[in-house]
């Protein structure tokens, strides 16, 4: 017992004058007295040679090795950090220029959406949002769009399993739904968002892209009103000198129009874009119908007012001459930052 209590002992003084001066030399020391080799491990393992009596001090002696050993590895691995970091130090050149941080750039959806945004906002058009994952209600019913109403084959969504009447929203038109069930009018919103439609995913169509819808309620809101608004958008947007609107069907509005802006035929890429007509689809409309504003509570005796729609994917790619869709959902940097000077 005396030998094992003299080793112990010998062992706790030398570590005291134990003093590794690298990395390499601290994990040396920890493994001669910590590791699952060392002596520490070796005390312990000798502890059913003790006699009884004698355990008590002798696990004392080896406990108090080990805490020692373990307060003095990390002594030894803070001084070494701190001189890491002192030696660094001196060897940082403050007088060199600094490393040039990679600048990003907005997305050409996010261009063209806050380009949108901002046009319509100099008349007057507020931002107002509304949830992805929408209640059948909103999304179709309140839209003049009854379950067995052929208007939805067009609009086929993502429904979820597990919350019956709970489906991906196929357009904007839910926000409004909303902002008419909960304010009064006057009100004049536009809707920008993210929605989805069960289709094949192509150049020209996605099964998620972005759409700003509008919409203008207020006593004797007329078709000419209408007219001038998305005038005035096409000038800003585009800088069309003048729009055509042609007769439609949405289910939602009455009377319903497509609107073309006039981009000429003078240039090949216009050519190209109007398939030689000179005018150009971008957006549809029409006066809301007044069985929409009945489902939500408006009187369609006192007030009228119009909606409109675009998407988003589809004026962006006309605005940049993007030739695939598909090329926005990709996220390659070597695409997206071709658009870093448009922000």
């Amino acid at each position: 017992m005396s030998d094992l209590i003299k080793k112990v002992t010998e062992a706790t003084a030398k570590l005291e004058q134990e003093t590794p001066a690298s990395p390499e030399a601290l994990e040396n020391f920890r493994i001669q007295y910590l590791g699952s080799k060392g002596l520490v491990k070796a005390f312990m393992e000798e502890m059913r040679n003790v006699p009884n009596e004698q355990k008590r001090e002798f696990g004392q002696a080896v406990n108090a090795l080990k805490q020692q050993a373990e307060a003095r590895f990390q002594e030894i691995k803070a001084a070494l950090e701190a001189n890491a970091e002192q030696a660094s130090a001196r060897q940082l050149d403050l007088t060199a220029p600094g490393e040039p941080m990679p600048l990003g750039s907005r997305h050409p959806i996010s261009i063209t959406m806050n380009r949108i945004i901002e046009i319509f906002s100099r008349i007057g058009f507020v931002v107002a949002d509304g949830p992805e994952i929408e209640h059948d209600w909103y999304n179709f019913t309140a839209m003049n769009t009854p379950e067995d109403h052929p208007a939805r084959d067009m609009q086929d969504t993502f429904y979820v399993v597990d919350a019956p009447g709970m489906l991906l929203r196929t357009h904007t038109s839910n926000v409004q739904a909303r902002v008419m069930t909960t304010r009064k009018p006057p009100i004049r919103i536009i809707a920008p968002g993210r929605v989805y439609r069960n289709e094949t995913i192509s150049a020209r169509s996605h099964a998620q892209f972005h759409q700003v819808e509008g919409l203008f309620i207020d006593k004797e809101v007329s078709f000419a009103d209408m007219k001038q608004t998305l005038f005035y958008f096409a000038q800003e947007m585009f800088g069309a000198p003048k729009i055509r609107l042609r007769p439609s069907f949405f289910p939602f509005t009455e009377p319903s129009a497509e609107m073309d802006v006039w981009l000429g035929t003078d240039t090949e890429e216009n050519y190209r874009l109007t398939k030689g007509t000179g005018w150009l689809e971008i957006l549809g409309c029409g006066m809301v119908d007044p069985q929409v504003l009945e489902n939500c509570g408006i009187d369609s005796r006192e007030y009228s007012g119009y909606a409109f729609g675009m998407g988003i994917e589809r004026q962006a790619l006309r605005l940049y001459n993007i030739p695939d869709i598909r090329l926005l959902f990709e996220n390659d940097v070597r695409m997206l930052r071709q658009f870093s000077a448009a922000i």
